[in-house]
């Protein structure tokens, strides 16, 4: 299978043009046409070809779907499947209306492994960085079990609550991300253009300067002169942070501060366990066996302690434990937790009680969302306070030495 550029109109006359993967020539052309594309221009692309700054952008992982986006498409789905609506005939109006080109490619992609003979969750296996590993086996457990729909509605109703919660989360930092972006902006003005004026007045003092204007006035002396060496210096620490987060190592160890942080910490604590239990929930709904869903959402958590703690759950389901004992030798989970989880286990309820579970994490989530300023307040008094502390020691301090010393 090559890759192959195209160019071509839509019925309304509209220029389309992209890059798929087929057999030849004409297969592309049949997928063009199914999706309402007529095609003008059809190369087979070269292997080592000039890549545009679009191609560049999207292998980078730029533009790819939204959870907004994925939910859409599973609610769309859910309501194709529910009808009796031919896959191929869903997927081409879905392609064809979708705004995301990058979702766009995938299920022309998909499409094409449909006519090829594979399964639908086998196509989009094919694209983990937008079908990540949960959605796969929930799709492809609905295509065992003949109930595909239900699938997709388990997966739109997962993705809004994921949704919900980072739209919650984003709103309820704005307030203290924008403090701490106006401290910083505040150094850099002083740093730069307040300091520079009193330096005058510090040379007459001399040698009688407290350290800590003398530490201030130097690093401002320093940032003026030799700007490009303190962009290069911030640039090398972001690269190694950068570097260091790609690392195992360095991944899990970030993870696992970012638990530890003060009041930030509980929230994505909470909001972690909420998408795990609601995970574990959605795939034993849907009848994956416990070993397998473990094992699943274990790769889908996006936080790499939290994964660790997931396979040593795995583990324990492997040598027969019971999930209320592996759960409570993980530590994660709180009393009532476990109980809910033993009592689940005992009526052969669990996906019912997980549920709950999730629920409950995710009334923990708002709660400290509501109270996140509030919370937060302290810390950036303490913040702006010692920020105000410093300069008041090293500018001010110089000067009322200069006025008793002209009284």
């Amino acid at each position: 299978m090559a890759d192959f550029h195209y160019k071509g109109r839509s019925a309304s006359g509209e220029p389309k043009k992209g890059r798929l993967a087929g057999n030849s020539s004409e297969a592309i052309a049949d997928r063009l046409l199914k999706i309402g594309v007529i095609p003008v221009d059809i190369t087979e692309a070269a292997e080592q070809a000039e890549m545009t700054v679009e191609e560049l952008w999207r292998r980078l992982g730029g533009g790819r779907p939204t959870t907004k986006d994925l939910g859409m498409f599973c609610r769309q789905m859910h309501v194709i499947t529910k009808t009796g609506l031919p896959l191929l005939r869903g997927l081409n109006g879905l392609a064809e209306t979708t705004h995301n080109e990058v979702l766009r490619a995938a299920l022309l992609d998909v499409m094409a492994g449909l006519e090829s003979g594979r399964g639908l969750a086998q196509s989009m296996s094919e694209h983990p960085n937008i079908f990540p590993g949960l959605f796969v086996a929930i799709i492809e457990m609905g295509e065992t079990t003949g109930t595909l729909d239900k699938a997709f509605l388990r997966m739109y109703e997962y993705l809004t609550m994921e949704q919900e919660i980072r739209d919650r989360v984003s709103a309820a930092t704005r307030y203290p991300t924008t403090v701490i972006a106006a401290i910083g902006a505040a150094l850099v003005v002083i740093t730069i253009f307040v300091i520079p004026s009193f330096a005058p007045l510090f040379e007459k003092l001399g040698d009688e300067l407290p350290m800590t204007t003398r530490i201030i006035v130097a690093a401002s002396t320093f940032a003026r002169e030799h700007w490009g060496i303190v962009l290069l210096i911030i640039g090398a620490i972001w690269a190694a942070i950068k570097i260091w987060l790609k690392t195992e190592q360095g991944r899990y160890q970030w993870d696992r501060m970012k638990l530890r942080l003060p009041v930030v910490g509980k929230i994505v604590r909470n909001a972690s366990l909420s998408r795990i239990t609601r995970s574990l929930t959605i795939a034993l709904q849907a009848g994956l066996p416990m070993n397998d869903t473990l094992t699943t959402v274990a790769k889908s958590i996006g936080n790499a302690y939290l994964s660790v703690k997931m396979a040593m759950l795995s583990d324990g389901i492997e040598r027969g434990e019971s999930l209320w004992k592996t759960a409570h030798s993980t530590g994660l989970f709180t009393p009532l937790v476990l109980q809910m989880i033993a009592l689940g286990e005992e009526t052969g309820s669990l996906p019912e009680l997980l549920d709950e579970v999730a629920e409950h994490y995710k009334r923990e989530v708002d709660y400290d969302l509501d109270n996140l300023s509030a919370a937060l307040e302290p810390i950036l008094m303490v913040a702006v306070g010692g920020m105000v502390l410093v300069l008041a020691l090293g500018i001010f301090l110089p000067m009322w030495d200069m006025v008793k010393l002209v009284n």
